[in-house]
């Protein structure tokens, strides 16, 4: 019964948001997951409808779950294909199972038709096909969900290029999508408890910030120059060109590299390549992002690397990069030199320095595991440990401690790179390189050129500090003699504490009521009890029951 009076409210309705739920609806009801809707929606407002059984007896995880969470992003089109794209690199917010599971999302988006490509790309840069290119292959290299990417060749300087083309509504439908996300996301984590231990507002909060850069091709075409300028005096690492001029928010013409992607390479026996001084540049170039420029790759899985004919490494599909502080490398590099010298307290002291755990999360079973996890690695080098980033993630992830999302993307960028490095050239000491550059970022931070500039720049912060106490300290002093000063508190769930507050104080009149009408003895009567003096007993006792049913549910434990 619930489910016909939701769907028939939402049929009725032929607004685009609400028929977007209505297809969301079919697919999470498709794979077991329909009670997350019906249990926060419509029924919310009338208790005695919602279906409690599923919510009571249903565990929200089982094994099942993470290939039906795959399959909902796959039948839900291109933003939840990013979404779950996303979430894969993130096991600290879903989970080894799911994330792992993730990763093996299919686009089973279709490929659209040239001519519909066609209009995106002489919309965004004002000019017929014919009079850009002299010639354009029709069939596109590359389909993903939201982008198609073809070859061709420009008209004024004779160029060939890469052209990746948003395809037509792709923005319209994510931002869509992306308001239907915080609208649910936002009451399943009210609702239904089992969901709250994956804070589903923060995810889509995060997953919006990434998705409108990612659809934005000018700020991909910006990653690319800052690419460009870190590796200029870098030969072995080569940047494709882009072509300002024929780039807008939805098309991007940058230049053709030749050559085979990493994948293909690592499989290729024909001696064309040489595999060992390959996995030194790129797991060289790799750490140089993260651990120097703070700017680097955040995917760089093999189809995203391509190998030219001489050996030089080409970084391609810079829409999403990781943005690193320089304070956050230089911490990171002492955590990197502490993890090679394999001391858990100093590792913890760093973690909790970094703010990545906090103090009250420093138990005695998280040192037993960091310090499991040292004696796996101590004195050994990484190319034999499997990535000890990765394993120490997996180990915040097992204590319910949220990570940084740039140290997540660090760990897993990691762990790609340290997994082509194996396949390319199973003896590449990785560790070397690392400790290397850690060695070189900690010396700096205490260099005297470095502590002079901190120094600066701290004497400049208590300078703007000193200057502006003396105003501060006056306006303060005014609004107290004034008596304008005001206390703010946070009360959570006073919204819910009131409603029940009200409707105790009503029931308690009721009762004082009902009581005086008893005694009263005025009226009509039943069994010689006056009906008014009854009514309102039974009235309180209705309203009593239905406040101790609302505790029940929205205090389960």
């Amino acid at each position: 019964m619930q489910k016909i009076i939701m769907m028939k409210i939402i049929n009725k309705s032929t607004n685009s948001d609400i028929q977007r739920i209505n297809q969301i609806y079919k697919v999470l009801k498709k794979n077991d997951f329909g009670y997350l809707i019906e249990e926060n929606t419509f029924f919310k407002t009338f208790p005695f409808l919602r279906n409690r059984k599923i919510n009571e007896e249903m565990p929200f995880v089982d094994n099942t779950v993470p290939v039906r969470i795959r399959r909902v992003f796959e039948d839900l089109g291109p933003a939840y294909i990013k979404l779950g794209q996303m979430l894969s690199t993130r096991p600290d917010l879903v989970g080894i199972e799911i994330s792992e599971e993730l990763q093996k999302l299919r686009d089973n988006t279709p490929v659209t038709e040239f001519e519909e490509i066609r209009k995106v790309i002489e919309s965004e840069l004002g000019q017929d096909l014919e009079n850009i290119y002299t010639d354009f292959d029709e069939v596109p290299i590359g389909s993903a969900s939201i982008a198609q990417v073809y070859t061709a060749t420009l008209k004024n300087n004779e160029k060939k290029v890469a052209v990746k083309v948003q395809k037509p509504n792709s923005e319209e439908i994510i931002k869509t999508d992306l308001r239907i996300m915080k609208f649910l996301a936002l009451r399943i984590d009210k609702y239904i408890n089992k969901t709250k231990i994956y804070n589903l507002p923060a995810i889509v909060s995060e997953f919006e910030k990434s998705i409108l850069k990612e659809i934005n091709y000018l700020e991909e075409v910006r990653n690319i120059e800052i690419m460009q300028s870190n590796f200029k005096s870098i030969p072995y690492v080569y940047i494709p060109e882009v072509y300002n001029d024929y780039c807008s928010g939805k098309v991007i013409n940058m230049e053709l590299i030749e050559g085979d992607d990493l994948s293909k390479v690592i499989e290729d026996e024909s001696g064309k390549y040489d595999k060992k001084l390959i996995a030194k540049r790129g797991t060289n170039s790799f750490f140089k992002q993260i651990m120097i420029d703070g700017f680097f790759h955040a995917d760089p899985h093999p189809a995203n690397i391509i190998i030219k004919d001489n050996n030089t490494i080409c970084y391609i599909d810079m829409g999403m990069m990781g943005i690193l502080s320089e304070g956050f490398k230089e911490n990171l590099a002492e955590l990197i030199m502490l993890l090679v010298n394999g001391n858990a307290d100093n590792i913890i002291n760093q973690l909790i320095y970094m703010d990545i755990i906090a103090p009250t999360q420093n138990t005695p079973e998280l040192k037993e595991d960091i310090d499991d996890l040292m004696k796996k690695y101590y004195g050994n080098k990484l190319k034999n440990i499997n990535g000890s980033i990765e394993d120490l993630l997996n180990t915040m992830i097992k204590h319910n401690i949220s990570m940084p999302r740039e140290f997540v993307m660090i760990g897993r960028g990691l762990a790609l790179v340290e997994e082509s490095g194996k396949k390319l050239n199973p003896e590449f000491d990785t560790a070397k390189e690392l400790k290397r550059l850690s060695k070189k970022i900690v010396t700096h931070k205490l260099s005297p050129s470095r502590l002079v500039k901190v120094g600066y720049n701290h004497l400049l912060e208590l300078g703007h500090l000193t200057k502006g106490l003396p105003t501060t300290v006056n306006s303060t002093l005014s609004k107290l003699e004034g008596g304008e000063i005001t206390l703010k508190l946070k009360l959570e769930g006073i919204n819910e504490i009131s409603k029940q507050l009200t409707t105790a104080i009503i029931i308690a009149a009721l009762i004082v009521g009902s009581s005086l009408a008893l005694f009263a003895d005025k009226g009509p009567a039943f069994i010689d009890i006056p009906l008014l003096g009854l009514f309102g007993y039974v009235i309180s006792f209705a309203l009593g029951m239905y406040l101790v049913v609302q505790f029940i549910m929205y205090n389960p434990d």
